[in-house]
């Protein structure tokens, strides 16, 4: 191996810095920003409560839906006032890291 094989520079703020490179850092997946409309599963788990529907208007702060997750029941509030498009998990569903649980207009 040659050592541009081994090594990178990655220049972050303006600043260079030498890496190895390997090549499970050059398989990952590229960073996609999240879509403020989707509510997502944070952690796998199961919907305890759902307390909006489609069509419902709502403020930044209300719930939405209770994820059990470990034991611990967390309450996923709104991220933004909107209004609630679709619904995509009911009560009682096991959802996976990702799942969207819902959508705003």
């Amino acid at each position: 191996m040659s050592h541009d094989e081994i090594y990178k520079t990655l220049v972050i703020d303006d600043t260079a810095y030498e890496t190895r490179w390997t090549a499970k850092f050059a398989r990952r997946p590229q960073y996609k920003a999240p879509d403020p409309k989707k509510v997502l599963a944070f952690i796998p788990g199961v919907i305890r409560g759902m307390y909006v529907r489609p069509g419902q208007r709502v403020r930044r702060g209300d719930s939405l839906v209770i994820l059990e997750a470990m034991k611990m029941h967390n309450d996923i509030t709104a991220p933004h006032d909107g209004v609630i498009k679709t619904v995509s998990a009911v009560v009682g569903q096991m959802l996976a890291k990702g799942d969207v649980i819902l959508e705003f207009e």
